[in-house]
């Protein structure tokens, strides 16, 4: 019974783990997401993972992006396990497989398609993104509980923790803007104002209407592309089969080539 508990704590804390990747590009969580097929800790206490994207020609970069941060989830649980992650159906997988596991960089996976790609400034174009999403998401529901803008706008740390939200998009958001404010401005003190641009820069009080206005452009475009994604994995792998006694999804683009998901339990 004991042995059960265990396990099943480490499988509540890799799901956790994977729960705090996101997707670079809409900043949702990849389990949301469903690119996470099966996360599995097995007896032996290592983990599998098998790892599936939209469509068969998701960018190289996007895919990298997402497994790395699944190997640096996977290298801070309690238990230091070994792990196999596994992409499947993707027209990289072989070479990112291969690569991931061998603890190559993305340039020595791709050494001919990274060419002149500059990942970091991919990784903080991205994070810019999520930084005005999560704090859209959060000058609205401020704004929704009738507070001015003057207030908002002056509102400092302990200010900002303070303040509760209705479940929704600006409680869920709440704590991702604060732990992207911090991430980009580390050496923030507690008195400064909350809400400022991606550069740092205050945000003047009749202002607000205008800045919300190019959040909010950022905001459609990322839901936009999430609902796209969505679409595109349903659409893909929406046929289950049964081949060799496991569940089968069928890949409609790759001319019906089955793609095996997780044994059942």
């Amino acid at each position: 019974m004991a042995t059960a508990s265990v396990s099943g704590d480490c499988q509540k804390e890799l799901w956790q783990r994977l729960g705090e990747v996101n997707d670079p590009e809409l900043d949702e969580p990849i389990t949301e997401m469903g690119f996470v097929e099966r996360a599995d800790v097995t007896v032996d206490g290592s983990v599998e993972i098998d790892f599936r994207l939209p469509t068969y020609w998701c960018s190289p970069n996007f895919a990298f992006l997402m497994l790395d941060g699944v190997r640096k989830a996977l290298d801070q649980l309690s238990w230091a396990p070994a792990y196999r992650v596994k992409l499947h159906d993707h027209m990289f997988a072989e070479e990112v497989n291969r690569g991931m596991a061998e603890g190559k960089t993305f340039g020595d996976i791709f050494a001919v398609l990274a060419e002149d790609q500059d990942l970091g400034a991919l990784r903080e174009t991205f994070a810019m993104k999520a930084f005005k999403r999560r704090q859209e998401a959060v000058l609205r529901g401020l704004k929704a509980h009738g507070l001015t803008d003057r207030e908002i706008l002056g509102m400092d740390l302990p200010a900002y923790d303070v303040a509760r939200f209705e479940p929704g998009e600006a409680a869920k958001q709440k704590p991702r803007y604060r732990a992207a404010l911090l991430e980009r401005f580390p050496d923030r003190r507690a008195d400064d104002p909350v809400f400022v641009t991606w550069d740092g820069q205050h945000i003047p009080h009749g202002a607000l209407s205008a800045h919300l206005a190019e959040l909010r452009g950022v905001r459609i475009n990322m839901e936009f592309n999430g609902a796209l994604c969505r679409g595109l994995k349903q659409t893909r792998y929406k046929e289950l089969d049964v081949v060799d006694g496991e569940p089968t999804l069928v890949d409609f683009i790759l001319d019906r080539v089955p793609a095996r998901t997780a044994p059942t339990a």
